[in-house]
């Protein structure tokens, strides 16, 4: 469905992509990288609104850039705001519809009902500048998915909307997903995961990993992780830990910390939970390494570069 062969996308002497291969059948997919990595530039390549610098990118088995045909089949809800502030939801998504190629009546229908999928009826005649940002969010994607399109891409579809209303949401782009393809870039891997999608990871304007979310995770999992423990008594756990095989290195910091790396951070934690508790060990803190975005996608790249 989508293919990218040695792509490189510059702005002037900026990297937007570096040298990206990478291709995705029909289906869920998830593009997950923190922000500046480089998602949204790969989106523009793949909807056509970016020429690439070098390579060549294909969607449906064509160049998507000034294609016609190829656009049609591709609805986009980008991650910027809806600028028009005066104009109601269903002004807006109707427009876009036309701009689709459909009648004002046909596209006026189609927008009520997609409005409708989204949970936006209620407020679709108010002007879009009265609207909460999650509301917004909402009308983008009804603009997005109105016509019906073979490829939904959706880039930080969830930014701005409260609990109930990204579940609300990540159920229809999952439902949608069942019989359409669907591409979502996020810096949040909990948005992507239950959509049960493959994943392609994007750090630093490459790629650095891509497969199944399950995959993935279990790669990152597997990847070597430190636990700074602090206690009373961090030589006493630090024997207790060299007993099982969950520790693969051990460090003191002063005299109330020991940091240990581990690839198998759930039996550590039972190991040292156990010590607590049997060897009266008063522990005050665990704190895991960096487990945000930014420090899984540091473990990859180590991966990537053959590291361990």
């Amino acid at each position: 469905m989508i293919s990218l062969t040695n792509v490189t996308k510059l702005y002037g002497q900026v990297i937007g992509v570096n040298d990206v291969t990478v291709n995705l059948s029909k289906g869920a997919h998830g593009l997950l990288g923190p922000n500046g990595a480089g998602k949204t530039t790969l989106l523009g390549l793949v909807t056509g609104q970016l020429r690439p610098t070098m390579g060549r990118v294909e969607v449906f088995g064509e160049r998507p850039f000034g294609n016609p045909s190829v656009l049609a089949r591709i609805g986009y809800c980008p991650a910027g705001d809806i600028r028009e502030r005066s104009v109601t939801p269903m002004q807006w998504v109707s427009y876009l519809v036309q701009l689709s190629g459909f009648t004002r009546h046909a596209a006026e229908k189609r927008a009520e009902a997609a409005l409708g999928q989204v949970s936006l009826s209620a407020a679709a005649s108010r002007p879009i500048g009265t609207l909460s940002k999650g509301m917004r969010q909402r009308a983008k994607l009804a603009g997005a998915l109105a016509h019906d399109p073979e490829l939904l891409v959706l880039d930080e579809p969830f930014d701005g909307l409260d609990p109930v209303a990204r579940h609300d949401l990540v159920s229809l782009v999952k439902d949608w997903a069942t019989h359409r393809s669907l591409l979502v870039a996020s810096h949040l891997l909990h948005e992507i995961e239950p959509l049960g999608a493959g994943l392609v990871v994007i750090l630093g304007s490459r790629v650095v990993a891509s497969g199944p979310s399950t995959e993935i995770r279990s790669l990152i999992d597997a990847t070597p992780a430190e636990v700074r423990v602090v206690c009373d008594a961090p030589r006493r756990l630090a024997e207790i830990v060299c007993r099982g095989d969950d520790a693969r290195s051990l460090r003191f910091e002063g005299d109330n910390t020991l940091v240990i790396g581990t690839r198998q951070a759930g039996l550590l934690a039972e190991r040292i939970t156990a010590a607590a508790v049997d060897e009266d060990i008063a522990v005050r803190e665990v704190v895991p390494d960096d487990r945000s975005l930014e420090g899984v996608f540091g473990r990859l790249v180590s991966l990537h570069r053959g590291g361990v």
